[in-house]
């Protein structure tokens, strides 16, 4: 069930509207849940036998996976359903901005001076995988509408549906569960300056702040939009954020500058070159004793093959061309090349704070913190849902 957003800074919506965002909701909850379950039999009936008596052997990877489902019924109807869904989330979101766009100009305009500043970066040069792709399937991808407030407000909206309400009431679950998770890990690491890169609408950022609220936080992402309306998005749940259009993998910072540089959901929406460029330069602005922290998929090293497909399948459906690349990667390696020493490295599974409550997030964090990565529901935005995490110190 999708939800209603709580916090001033979103589009309204009609009932008609709300009605049209739960029924997407509901469809993707039956196509993510239900038809998966019956793409799984499919694979372990007719799909990886097919592939055992072909080749001799059963399906290794993720792309063998793929290869063996191709064509099945199961996998038609659930991709089939999946694409049509993805674009309705969208569409069932597209007219109440539109709409609503005047208002939410005059209401963002009311907190610009509050607490927290917007800088936005005119010459910067916006890397073609943020402008030149429907990412997601978002007409118009994150930078549609310019600078203005459209594609943040279409994105938060639309994630509301996305999501099937998975993601929290203010889609900051994951900052929620990740930010805890690291205070109680932690306990004596009291960061004064926190990093969100590719940050989005900062839906994921906010948490640091309440987590530490003494911390100065800032955001950056290389559109300009969803910037906008982020920092009128924060300001109006009290929340001052320093937000900033810049590019991840060239920061405008000094050396030795952040106790914490964290993502959620954006390792896989670049280049492999890009990618690593980004964890030099968050080895870069980390202080001596500073934390780089990323919530992501988990890799496909760790799952077997139909899970590693699974997930996989937005890098050939959903127009997320870096998925797949980046969950072949290793993260201890990607932290390793930039500098971080590989005992430094740490992975870990977080369960939802939302679905599970914040005791659950405690006892992860003082349990087997590496449990349940390559489990059916880690990653995957279904019920049950749990979160991978990796990180890495500087010392």
């Amino acid at each position: 069930m999708s939800v209603e957003l709580q916090h001033p800074m979103k589009a309204e919506a009609t009932p008609e509207e709300v009605a049209r965002g739960r029924f997407v909701s509901a469809m993707r909850s039956l196509i993510l849940n239900d038809l998966a379950g019956d793409m799984r039999a499919a694979y372990d009936r007719r799909a990886a036998p097919a592939f055992r008596k072909e080749h001799g052997r059963d399906p290794a990877t993720s792309r063998e996976a793929h290869q063996a489902l191709r064509g099945d019924p199961a996998f038609n109807i659930y991709s089939a359903m999946r694409v049509q869904a993805q674009k309705m989330v969208w569409a069932s979101v597209a007219e109440s901005v539109e709409r609503e766009a005047d208002r939410l100009s005059a209401e963002a305009a009311k907190v610009a001076d509050q607490d927290g500043s917007l800088t936005l970066d005119p010459g910067l040069d916006v890397p073609k995988n943020v402008h030149a792709i429907d990412v997601h399937l978002m007409p118009g991808s994150y930078t549609r509408g310019a600078d203005s407030l459209e594609a943040g407000a279409v994105y938060d909206r639309g994630l509301a549906v996305f999501s099937m309400g998975l993601m929290g009431a203010n889609l900051d679950d994951i900052g929620l569960s990740m930010s805890q998770y690291v205070k109680q890990r932690f306990p004596d690491f009291a960061p004064r300056r926190i990093l969100d890169t590719g940050c989005m609408i900062g839906h994921n950022t906010l948490p640091w702040k309440q987590a530490y609220p003494e911390a100065d936080v800032v955001a950056i992402d290389a559109a300009p939009g969803p910037l906008t309306y982020g920092s009128a998005r924060a300001k109006m749940q009290g929340q001052a954020v320093e937000f900033r259009q810049m590019c991840a993998d060239d920061l405008a910072f000094e050396d030795a500058s952040f106790d914490i540089v964290w993502s959620s959901m954006f390792l896989h929406e670049l280049s492999k070159k890009q990618r690593a460029k980004c964890f030099e330069e968050a080895y870069r602005v980390l202080k001596p004793g500073g934390l780089v922290i990323h919530m992501e998929l988990p890799p496909n090293a760790q799952m077997g093959a139909f899970d590693g497909f699974y997930l996989d399948w937005d890098s050939y459906y959903n127009n997320e061309p870096y998925y797949k690349g980046y969950r072949d990667e290793v993260p201890r390696d990607l932290c390793a090349r930039a500098g971080f020493a590989e005992d430094d490295f740490f992975e870990f599974v977080v369960p939802s704070i939302g679905i599970y409550g914040e005791q659950a997030v405690a006892d992860a964090a003082s349990g087997d913190r590496a449990e349940g990565v390559g489990q059916e529901t880690t990653g995957r935005l279904a019920e049950g849902v749990m979160w991978y995490g990796f990180g890495a110190w500087k010392r």
